[in-house]
């Protein structure tokens, strides 16, 4: 599974409450009209992320989907058909937007329920194999993803750890918690 996951935050001229009524408007309209490939999307409110140029309220989409090839037909549809308009809106209110391609290694790509976000790059020195052996204690947890940055796409660290509780990193491995409040599930009664 894929995640094309975009950062944005709201104009300063805009009222927080407007932008995310129209950015869940986009992602119902999405959810109703889906491209050949994509899951679903997972929208959270953030604060305080160090690679968004913004210290207000923030939002974290993830739009998952079963391969790359569905990236191009999700960028197509987004912005076309019946999402235009709604896409449109929302983009009109954005003063700023980052994006970024992971791919989830281990875990379940839900999201639903998390809570907090770690982000973080592999200690130097350390092989990918044993950082993937320290770190499977936690990801073999129900609730706990393991999501890794492709090709260096994207503003945040390489790895990203979505679970539904805080939790105490490996040792050496150093990053940045963001707390998660989950506004969009794309499951029914979100």
């Amino acid at each position: 599974m894929l995640a094309y996951v975009f950062w944005h935050w709201p104009d300063s001229g805009v009222d927080e409450t407007t932008y995310r009524e129209s950015l869940l408007s986009f992602h119902q309209t999405l959810a109703s009209h889906p491209s050949p490939g994509f899951a679903r999307s997972v929208v959270f409110s953030i604060h305080s992320a160090s690679w968004l140029k913004t210290d207000g309220p923030a939002f974290e989409e993830w739009y998952l989907l079963q391969d790359s090839a569905a990236l191009d037909k999700l960028n197509q549809a987004a912005v076309s058909g019946p999402c235009e308009a709604p896409h449109n809106r929302v983009a009109q209110q954005a003063a700023g937007g980052v994006a970024g391609l992971y791919r989830l290694r281990t875990g379940q790509g839900n999201l639903s329920d998390s809570k907090v976000a770690f982000w973080f790059n592999k200690p130097r020195g350390l092989l990918y194999s044993d950082l993937y052996i320290g770190l499977e204690p936690l990801t073999s947890q129900d609730g706990v993803a393991l999501w890794t940055r492709q090709m260096t796409l994207g503003p945040t660290n390489e790895f990203c750890i979505h679970t539904s509780k805080p939790f105490e990193p490996t040792a050496g491995i150093v990053g940045e918690s963001v707390a998660l409040s989950a506004i969009w599930s794309g499951l029914k009664n979100s």
